[in-house]
């Protein structure tokens, strides 16, 4: 029976292979896609109907997870949507991180509650509101990253912590998050002491924070640690420093008066405050990982654990608190219209960072250089580093204009910088953009004849609105109005040059105007003497066009320089120059020894598992950024960073 049902069906099957045949030829082509309805809601400007409470419980130092528990009122039965923060204000990009939300659960009167993420949106979860109930509670954990490779951070160490609301919470869909009150309760660790613009009462190891409204949670931040101290900076103003070591916390006197003066430069500079309060928030560490970012009434700044007792060699971290400080005045109070958004799911647009970052790169240095935080000599290394860059070493401004470089958040994502960066240029709305600002602050010097300044500026564009610690959205046409009421001038037609065409020559306008050259030489400037001198590796992007590490690896290579030219690239490893084995001290000393009718430099390199010689032909000796007095008279660049 069984054969000869096989073989009537293979009789079947030949009978019906003609009409197969017969199928139209080519590929398979769907007409439409799979349907899919959007069913969150756009966030509308109403007041959300209840308070939600928080509960984080960040004791589990140890594990690195921090337990969440929140409860959120409803207001009907149906369907619900609650959002994971995605949009995050200070990364200008999808940075949330849904993947390190793990153990998701909701509840109603104690019973589970279904839920499903939706199907474009990985951070928006549909539930269903069952008739009766008044609040959903989720719990859920924060997993801290320990990425071997670095890409994300880590959050939580043996004695200190950086908290960020928007990794611990859930808000509702639908409602402006300035409408959505939430009270917040944290336990740290016994002993351990908390840092954040919000104010609470301390029982224990448990601080109950004020009510208020999501993104001002969400804009305050918390710094904690077993090794704290607290200093008051100025009327309002706390430097609050956590750290690995009771030593690592220790700042002399002069260094504390230096973030005194700080603040007081930023009043003289701004003439108004955008905060009710400010507190800074500062981890010196090895353990966690750094970071730089801005809010109204606080900052999170975290950088290495010898801050304090190796003040001279870290320049760059010294720089680093007035960048975000400014950016309470401009980012924060004063945003582009694009960039400012009602919730944590619409998309950002990024057009005027060149402003909101680039802006605050001039008056960071600015600023450190007026309080202390940074000498003379070397803001003058800095500018001169900077303008060198833009002078030589970033060619990929002749195809790519500052203005396209704002893009840069969302196509990257912040997770690193193509190792061809002077090619493809990356984050170049912050030092290019800061170059340009320094030209416009000589031109109003220039026309003014030393009356007037960017400072001007930053009192009419800044200044309004005395504690005012909303939003104050602007457009290009704002700050070309507002640069023509300080110094009447073709701002358009400037801006339209510098920032929005792609150009060839260099952005060293504000050097010049400035009372100075640009020029290079066999000696290290100060700013870079400062930022190298526990650098290991080498630094000859003006000369070879390459920079390594210790060991020879190399981390970069200038597009179309002598280096790019001879076939290298990121990740070869130098093993030898000439017959001798590598040490930066022996490739600096044959680069210096370059001139005119010497032989091209041997180098032994390995690249994969292959191993060959390159011999870069280069006459012209180490070649390091500086600046030169040039003419004679008062010196635009020396008033500029003179303190008010």
């Amino acid at each position: 029976m069984q054969s000869k049902m096989i073989i009537a069906g293979t009789l079947a099957l030949a009978a019906a292979s003609p009409a197969l045949a017969q199928v139209t030829p080519g590929n398979s082509a769907p007409a439409t896609t799979a349907p899919y309805a959007d069913t969150i809601p756009a966030a509308v400007d109403r007041a959300y109907p209840g308070t939600m409470r928080l509960e984080v419980d960040a004791r589990n130092v140890a594990q690195g997870y921090v337990d969440i528990t929140q409860t959120i009122p409803v207001a009907a039965a149906g369907p619900m949507v609650l959002l994971y923060p995605k949009w995050l204000p200070g990364t200008h990009a999808p940075e949330g991180q849904p993947a390190n939300l793990a153990g998701l659960s909701f509840t109603v009167g104690g019973k589970p509650l279904a839920w499903k993420r939706d199907p474009l949106d990985m951070t928006a979860f549909h539930i269903e509101v069952p008739q009766g109930a008044r609040a959903v509670e989720a719990r859920f954990q924060f997993l801290d990253s320990r990425a071997p490779d670095g890409t994300e951070r880590r959050t939580m160490a043996p004695a200190l912590m950086n908290l960020q609301w928007e990794k611990l919470s859930l808000y509702p869909a639908g409602y402006y998050v300035r409408r959505i009150p939430v009270t917040t309760e944290l336990r740290i660790p016994a002993g351990w002491t908390a840092y954040t613009a919000l104010r609470g009462k301390v029982s224990g190891d448990r601080t109950t924070y004020e009510t208020v409204a999501y993104d001002t949670l969400v804009d305050s931040p918390v710094f904690a640690g077993k090794h704290a101290r607290s200093l008051v900076i100025g009327e309002d103003v706390r430097l609050n420093i956590v750290g690995d070591t009771a030593a690592s916390i220790e700042a002399t006197e002069e260094q504390v008066q230096f973030h005194r003066n700080l603040v007081a430069q930023a009043d003289k500079l701004f003439g108004a405050r955008h905060f009710d309060r400010y507190d800074f928030l500062l981890a010196v560490t090895d353990e966690m990982s750094g970071i730089g970012l801005e809010h109204h009434r606080s900052s999170e700044n975290a950088v290495g654990a010898d801050l304090f007792s190796n003040w001279k060699n870290n320049v760059g971290a010294r720089d680093l608190l007035p960048h975000e400080y400014v950016h309470s005045w401009n980012g924060k109070f004063r945003r582009g219209a694009d960039l400012w958004t009602p919730d944590y799911r619409t998309p950002m647009r990024d057009s005027m960072l060149w402003v909101y970052e680039g802006l605050t790169s001039f008056f960071g240095p600015v600023l450190a250089a007026r309080s202390g935080l940074w000498s003379r000599d070397e803001f003058l290394g800095w500018v001169a580093a900077t303008a060198a860059t833009y002078a030589e070493g970033q060619p990929g401004q002749v195809w790519r204009s500052i203005a396209d470089t704002t893009n840069d958040p969302i196509i990257t994502l912040h997770t690193g910088v193509s190792e061809w960066s002077s090619w493809s240029r990356g984050y170049d709305y912050y030092p290019a953009a800061a170059m340009v600002w320094l030209e416009a602050d000589q031109i109003i010097r220039q026309r003014s004849k030393g009356k007037r300044s960017l400072d001007d500026f930053a009192r009419t564009f800044f200044g309004v609105r005395d504690g005012d610690w909303g939003e104050l959205t602007y457009t290009l046409e704002d700050v070309i109005a507002d640069m023509n009421a300080v110094e009447p001038y073709d701002w358009g037609g400037f801006f339209n040059d510098r920032i929005y065409t792609a150009r060839v020559g260099g952005l060293d306008g504000g050097v010049k105007l400035g009372g100075y050259a640009l020029a290079f030489g066999p000696e290290l400037n100060a700013y870079n003497e400062a930022a190298s001198a526990d650098q290991e590796g080498v630094g000859l992007s003006y000369s070879l066009g390459l920079g390594t590490d210790g060991e020879g690896k190399i981390g970069y290579v200038r597009w179309a320089g002598p280096a790019f030219r001879a076939g290298l690239r990121s990740g070869d490893r130098i093993l030898a120059v000439g017959d001798r084995s590598f040490d930066g001290d022996a490739l600096e000393e044959r680069v210096k020894a370059s001139g005119k009718g010497s032989e091209p430099i041997s180098l032994l390199v390995q690249s994969g598992d292959r191993v060959h010689r390159v011999a870069i032909p280069y006459t012209d000796g180490l070649r390091y950024a500086r600046l030169e007095p040039a003419g004679a008279g008062p010196r635009g660049l020396d008033a500029l960073i003179a303190p008010r």
